[in-house]
């Protein structure tokens, strides 16, 4: 079925490729084409179910071969496979010009698996072939087998995993739950594993990225983490400067192989997250004895997280690589300044030297194998859900920053995704021999057994103590005792009661879905029609504890797809940006206007809004979009606009009526609605500036209401409240007549 392109035609340099599928799959594969099994054919043509009519465009989708699935009962689709034939050379990921509907092969292929509920799909373009897995509510898959690989030697395996998956055998004669459809379902299923044990490997790249900076701290002779770790300082700001330094990670590991990230030659080799791993890789095989003496990875890291922050205006000014700028908190590196190596408050200046903290190359290096290997294997995060990527980052929040002042070790508590907890083994040694059981247990949130206590009572060094804890040890978060003065990370109290969790999308789908239905419903009104579009963009949705962002990323996707339903009833799809398809855009637009988001914890905010820009692949977008959407706060907590005035929360006699509350209020409010209705027209920094502006409008009256709460906590009893409201109440008056 191989042959040569012939002279003349448009196509990719000459390759092995296919000119007839129908062939390549009766002889390869083994497709006979009965009517009994396949669809397609003159004798047997694509039925109207497996077709997909979109008059707003002119056009329907249809396969052109179909595969039926052999006994489907038990509510089973009664297909199992569409095939559709592309011109040869098609880029399966291109949007093509012209009329009809704006989406690449890849993404009508999905909206067509979609719609038809089939659960797989194949496009082929003479070159390569790729299985698509696309099932509802749930983000697509697929693999590439190329023709040219597969008429090599080396590509023999590649040709045999091709025919296991996609014969007639596998297709039609295999029981039900050896067919390709059980085996994807099962893939599915595995991945949600793979998740939750990818989580684990994260907490421990967290602790490994934290021995590091302790490294570097100790080489500078203690200034680089000076500040955070004075009597006077937040050393919680070390901890969540190395959290976003792994989240930033996942999220390059994600985008990269999203393709959202530049793809030539100079930036995959100089500055990709891939390309680093692999010269640590080599560097590890080749030298591993010198790699904990290197210190170069962590500054092209330093690098990189600039370069997405501010971006590089590349050929343009005639530079190697182009990056649009990224903007936001998440690569800010005013944020965490020991991250670049820099002391002292003041912000960043152009063309300043730096010099990166001594992180060891063998850090990183460790850090990027527990983020990317999994078994021996390459992780791909192209097919993990952002809920899934969310949920690998809910399992490192929830910590705060101490010293060690013994012998510590951490010990893995009961609950599968908890958080080790660091124990004294000094103070543990301590504890009279009858008590020792006890109070570990207390510590380490998990039951001790008797064979354990009965180690822990005989133990008369921290060594025997190290050696009676060898069950329950977390070997992977400290391998070797923590000695006295180390960095440790310590779960919180919530953390220790609630542990990690993760709501994966075969939940989030179906709550979102009843939860977004009636309120559709309303707005098709008694006809049943669809709404409209602007209906749809005026609704409002809050997640008062969002957390990653799960349940909002879902009603984004599901508003999205309403909007694209609106636009082909309505009058078709807006003129679309460049670089995003239909239901791209609309989801950009229903993140930017639809949906809200609290959190009490800033870096949930900070993975929020990640995950939002990710679902939306905003690929040349800033971070900043829902800034004004996605806050910091505590949902349960706030007063009115009459209570802020009265500076009291039972409200009463306003005390600032002259304050301009009210006229603050409203030009924020205004401020925040030309936010919501800016479009492609209004740049990022005009939005940011229009946000900015909002902030400032009401910076008094938060303070005011700030202050009122304060006095309600800070006071046990009615008294001791009223005396602090009242000390609150006389010093906002004085600075306001000062003004």
């Amino acid at each position: 079925c191989m042959e040569q392109p012939a002279d003349g035609e448009d196509a990719p340099p000459p390759e092995p490729r296919i000119r007839d599928f129908r062939e390549f799959a009766r002889t390869v594969l083994g497709w006979r084409f009965s009517p009994k099994g396949f669809a397609g054919t003159p004798d047997a043509p694509i039925p109207d179910e497996l077709t997909l009519p979109l008059p707003d465009y002119g056009e329907t989708l249809r396969p052109d071969f179909a595969v039926r699935e052999r006994d489907p009962s038990d509510g089973a689709p009664p297909w199992q496979l569409l095939v559709q034939v592309l011109p040869s050379g098609r880029d399966f990921d291109r949007v093509p010009s012209g009329p009809g509907l704006d989406a690449s092969p890849q993404g009508r292929a999905e909206r067509l698996l979609r719609a038809t509920g089939v659960p797989a799909g194949i496009l082929v373009n003479g070159y390569s072939l790729r299985l698509i897995s696309a099932p509802r509510g749930e983000t697509s898959g697929w693999i590439d087998f190329h023709f040219a690989d597969l008429a090599t030697t080396a590509g023999r395996p590649l040709c045999s995993a091709l025919h296991l998956l996609l014969s007639e055998q596998r297709l039609l004669a295999l029981p039900r739950d050896q067919r390709l459809a059980a085996l994807l379902h099962d893939s599915r299923l595995y991945q949600n594993e793979v998740s939750v044990r990818l989580a684990e490997q994260v907490l421990h790249a967290l602790y490994e990225l934290l021995r590091g900076f302790q490294y570097a701290h100790d080489s500078s002779g203690g200034a680089l983490l000076a500040e955070p770790l004075a009597e006077n300082g937040d050393r919680n700001d070390v901890y969540r400067g190395l959290l976003t330094v792994i989240l930033r990670l996942v999220f390059l590991l994600y985008a990269e192989e999203r393709g959202m990230l530049p793809t030539d030659a100079t930036f995959v080799r100089h500055y990709s997250l891939s390309g680093l791993h692999r010269r640590l890789r080599k560097d590890s095989a080749d030298h591993p004895d010198t790699l904990d003496h290197r210190f170069g990875a962590w500054a092209q890291l330093v690098v990189l997280f600039r370069l997405i922050h501010d971006g590089a205006p590349g050929h343009r000014t005639g530079g190697a690589v182009s990056l649009p700028q990224r903007r936001g908190a998440l690569f800010d590196p005013d944020r965490f300044r020991f991250l670049e190596g820099r002391t002292g408050s003041g912000s960043r200046q152009q063309f300043e030297r730096l010099h990166p903290p001594r992180v060891p190359d063998g850090t990183i290096f460790r850090v990027l194998e527990k983020l990317l290997v999994l078994d021996g294997e390459r992780l791909s995060y192209r097919t993990l859900d952002v809920e899934q990527i969310g949920s690998v980052y809910e399992t490192i929040m929830g910590f705060r920053l101490e010293t060690a002042t013994g012998q510590s070790l951490a010990v893995k508590p009961a609950k599968k995704l908890g958080a080790p907890n660091t124990i004294d083994l000094d103070a543990l040694l301590a504890q009279p021999p009858a008590r020792r059981g006890r109070w570990l247990q207390e510590r380490a949130d998990r039951t001790i057994t008797e064979a354990v206590t009965k180690g822990l009572r005989a133990a008369a060094t921290v060594n025997d103590l190290h050696a009676a804890l060898d069950r329950v040890q977390d070997h992977a978060a400290t391998p070797d005792l923590v000695e006295p003065g180390a960095l440790v990370l310590q779960p919180n109290a919530e953390r220790r009661r609630s542990g990690s969790h993760y709501t994966p999308r075969e939940l989030t789908e179906p709550i979102v879905r009843h939860t977004l239905a009636p309120l559709l419903d309303r707005l098709r009104g008694d006809g049943g029609g669809r709404p409209r579009p602007e209906q749809i963009l005026d609704l409002k949705v809050c997640d008062p504890a969002m957390g990653s962002g799960a349940f909002l990323v879902e009603t984004c996707r599901q508003l999205a797809d309403a909007l694209v339903a609106a636009w082909e009833a309505h009058g078709g799809v807006p003129e679309l940006p460049p670089d995003e398809d239909a239901v791209i855009f609309a989801r950009r637009l229903v993140a930017q206007k639809c949906l809200y988001g609290i959190d009490r914890n800033p870096m949930a905010v900070d993975l929020a809004k990640v995950s939002l820009w990710l679902s939306t692949l905003a690929r040349d977008h800033p971070f900043t979009f829902v800034d004004h959407a996605f806050r910091h706060g505590d949902s349960l907590l706030g007063l009115t606009r009459r209570q802020i005035e009265a500076l009291h929360w039972h409200g009463g006699q306003p005390i600032l009526a002259g304050f301009g509350v009210r006229e603050a209020v409203a030009e924020a409010s205004k401020l925040r609605r030309q936010i919501r209705e800016a479009d492609e027209t209004v740049s990022d920094e005009q939005v940011r500036l229009l946000w900015r502006r909002a902030r400032d409008a009401v910076a008094d009256v938060r303070l005011f209401g700030d202050l009122t709460l304060a006095a309600f906590f800070e006071g046990a009893k009615p008294k001791e409240r009223a005396a602090r409201l009242a000390a609150y109440q006389e010093a906002i008056l004085m600075r306001q007549a000062r003004q």
